[in-house]
């Protein structure tokens, strides 16, 4: 072996700094650096220890610097904090180089590109890319759609991934990841079934994805599909994809199964545990959530800032006030972590629920976290559970102080009016929302039916079945009135156009007597609408389960899980 061959040998198996510096010595010493491969390989080895300052003093010693060369310094900083610098480098390549830019150089400037958010400049090396040659390179398009979803050029995404003539799987993975980072989940799915129309495999980075998309949009039965698909594949040992089904059951309403999915686990991690938790959490269930954390600690599992937001949740729900008290101060006499607004926010939720709302001022003032907008919004919403008016106007107060009113903090405000038969202040808050502009969030509710997703918006009838389903909303109403329901009509112009009854018309449509119907709702489930759904619950003998932006709701027999506490 020649001693060139041996310093190769060296760089390649070299893993640490120190080492490499060593072999650089030597490199120098025996005047190896003019021969392309050994600086090239250099280079590459100090980007890897993630030194790209040294990867600039040596690239500088290069006298003329082959696309190898260029690559290894754009890569170098692509990877690191100041991004920019691998774009400068691209740029000097392009005007001042012999050299010319290949797929590596695009694919690593891209990255930079999407780092910086660099919008402009992704569209001028998509025009340099095409023009090179490289347009229907999969691995430069590939990072061409992550980078214009970075930006929101969604459509310019599409266009990349429907022009590629050959897409491997690593594409598809980027589309659906793609889709669920811009919160299109509903597009997720959608590609999926492109998937396999065209006899795409899928791997556990698909499996994780699409179980993802499944949780935001409440797709229970594809969830239980990919499930079973996941098992075929012989996924389940993978510790993602647990996690990812636990996730999913346990926000598509179906706990049983996220139970018995982390109970088959072979192994677990912190977030397994959390998933299980946390679930437990956002359901009601406090005891339940405090008794897995129980095992976790005999499991030798040291729990997060996230375990104890599920723990928090679930005693802010069930009103385990004692209970959430001492989770609280776990988290830093115990485990010496520091609670964040959140943790705080959980407090005050959780004195606020049981009527305790000095208390919850006083966790908001004693806190570093006392001009939170989180924390005065969810002593606001506290103030609504209970019909405060004067503690409920001192927090509108105090968002006001802070700059921050939105029409949300309004309708809030006016719900506490109308629930204390304040007729004035509903008026008040009715006519600052339509004076000052303001606009609510807009709203929407989903549910699976048969595998398909079908979203309902505020006063809609773009469905193909609309006709048939505000037919039966009409039927429901009157059902519903026969067990006790009454609309609460000094709040209703404030709700969302009650989309969750749209939704559960479809659902009493479409599925069998007896079976469970589950409502996804992107905003807090209104008076009127819960009201409307525990009666429909007895009148129809239903199991009705609505997760809302705050927890879940489970309605059977004219009751619901929340105790009117939501």
């Amino acid at each position: 072996m020649s001693s060139a061959l041996a310093i190769l040998s060296f760089l390649n198996k070299c893993n640490n700094v120190d080492a490499l510096c060593r072999i650089h010595a030597q490199i120098i010493t025996n005047g190896y650096f003019t021969i392309p491969t050994i600086s090239n390989k250099l280079l590459n080895s100090y980007a890897l220890f993630d030194s790209p300052l040294s990867c600039q003093v040596l690239f500088h010693q290069i006298k003329n610097p082959l696309t190898a060369h260029w690559n290894s310094i754009i890569k170098s900083f692509s990877q690191g904090p100041n991004a920019l610098r691998a774009i400068q480098y691209y740029n000097h390549m392009v005007f001042h180089a012999s050299s010319h830019p290949d797929s590596i150089t695009f694919s690593f400037v891209l990255k930079a590109c999407e780092k910086m958010k660099a919008s402009s400049k992704c569209e001028e090396i998509h025009g340099s890319i095409i023009r090179s040659g490289f347009g229907l390179d999969s691995v430069v398009c590939t990072c061409l759609i992550r980078l214009y979803a970075a930006y929101g050029g969604l459509d310019s995404m599409r266009k990349v991934f429907d022009e590629m003539p050959v897409r491997d799987l690593v594409t598809w993975n980027s589309m659906i990841s793609c889709y669920n980072q811009q919160g299109l989940h509903y597009n997720t799915l959608k590609l999926f079934d492109e998937m396999k129309s065209v006899g795409v495999g899928f791997d556990g980075f698909s499996l994780v994805s699409l179980l993802s998309a499944c949780a935001h949009v409440g797709g229970l039965n594809i969830g239980v599909k990919l499930h079973d698909l996941g098992i075929e594949k012989g996924l389940m040992d993978n510790v993602f994809v647990g996690n990812a089904l636990i996730d999913m059951y346990a926000k598509c309403g179906s706990l049983s199964k996220a139970v018995c999915v982390f109970n088959g686990m072979k192994n677990r991690d912190v977030f397994s545990w959390n998933s299980i938790i946390v679930g437990h959490g956002v359901h009601g269930f406090g005891d339940k959530a405090i008794s897995f954390f129980k095992k976790m600690l005999n499991a030798g599992v040291r729990p997060d800032s996230v375990t104890f937001l599920g723990l928090l949740c679930g005693c802010s729900h069930q009103g385990l006030l004692d209970e959430g008290v001492t989770c609280f101060d776990l988290i830093s006499s115990k485990f010496g972590l520091k609670p964040d607004v959140k943790h705080y926010g959980c407090m005050v939720d959780l004195f606020g629920r049981v009527g305790k709302l000095n208390e919850a001022l006083k966790v908001i003032e004693n806190s570093a976290f006392s001009d939170s907008i989180i924390l005065w919004r969810t002593f606001l919403a506290s103030c609504k559970i209970h019909r405060d008016i004067r503690n409920g106007e001192k927090a509108m107060g105090k968002l006001n102080e802070f700059g921050t009113l939105n029409a949300g903090d309004y309708v809030l405000l006016a719900r506490i009016y109308a629930d204390a038969r304040d007729l004035q202040g509903v008026v008040r808050m009715r006519k600052t929302i339509k004076y000052q502009g303001l606009m609510t969030a807009p709203s929407g509710s989903w549910i699976e039916i048969d595998e398909e997703i079908h979203k309902f918006v505020v006063n809609d009838r773009s469905h193909l079945d609309s006709e048939e389903i505000y037919k039966k909303l009409e039927e429901m109403v009157n059902e519903a009135t026969i067990v006790g329901y009454v609309r609460a009509l000094m709040n209703a112009e404030f709700d969302s156009s009650h989309i969750e009854k749209l939704a559960l018309a479809l659902g009493l449509l479409r599925t069998a007597a007896g079976v469970c119907v589950r409502i996804v709702n992107n905003l807090r489930v209104c008076n009127d609408c819960h009201s409307f759904i525990k009666c429909v619950s007895k009148a129809y003998d239903r199991e009705i389960v609505v997760r809302d932006r705050v927890r879940f709701h489970h309605f059977t027999n004219g009751l619901c899980s929340c105790k009117e506490f939501w």
